[in-house]
């Protein structure tokens, strides 16, 4: 079976702070930039920054939060982020979306996760599959939540997004 990656990673170490602004779903868009190296692997141009626009993307603009796939096929969707500590978060919210940015085919949320904070750091890891189609983008979003819901701008420190589109899908 063939498999199509793309593997997007940003880390405050190197690329600087990100900053957390909330869109209107009460979630914020993680941005990636356009590089390669370490776990950033993209060959099939799937997180390219002429994608989506009259001009190219500039990380840390929206553009740079979404993969455009490849291949129309089954996906695999992964991420990790990493939250600095912060005592006003109760919890934490993921959720993967299709076209975040309501661009193509409309704002999709799917496989949204919700988990209290805990003690020690907030570490965390998502998956999610689904079929995905060229021309929709996917994007990752985040939410941190304190006391009466209220949306905390809490620093990430590093995230990664990750795409395997299985091509070959068996069909009866």
């Amino acid at each position: 079976m063939s498999v199509a990656i793309c593997s997007l990673m940003w880390q405050v170490a190197h690329s600087g702070p990100q900053r957390i602004t909330y869109d209107p779903d009460g979630y914020h868009l993680v941005r990636f930039p356009y590089v390669t190296g370490e776990e950033q692997y993209d060959p099939w141009n799937m997180h390219d920054p002429a994608h989506g626009g009259d001009t190219a993307s500039k990380f840390p603009d929206p553009r740079s939060a979404l993969i455009w796939p490849s291949h129309e096929g089954w996906g695999v969707l992964s991420a990790m982020v990493f939250w600095q500590p912060d005592a006003r978060a109760h919890e934490y919210r993921a959720r993967f979306v299709r076209d975040p940015l309501n661009a193509t085919t409309g704002y999709n949320s799917t496989a949204t996760t919700d988990i209290q904070a805990t003690r020690g750091g907030q570490y965390r890891t998502y998956v999610w599959q689904m079929f995905v189609h060229r021309g929709t983008p996917l994007g990752l979003k985040v939410s941190a939540r304190g006391t009466g819901d209220t949306k905390v701008a809490v620093p990430m420190f590093l995230a990664e997004f990750k795409l395997a589109i299985h091509t070959d899908v068996v069909r009866p």
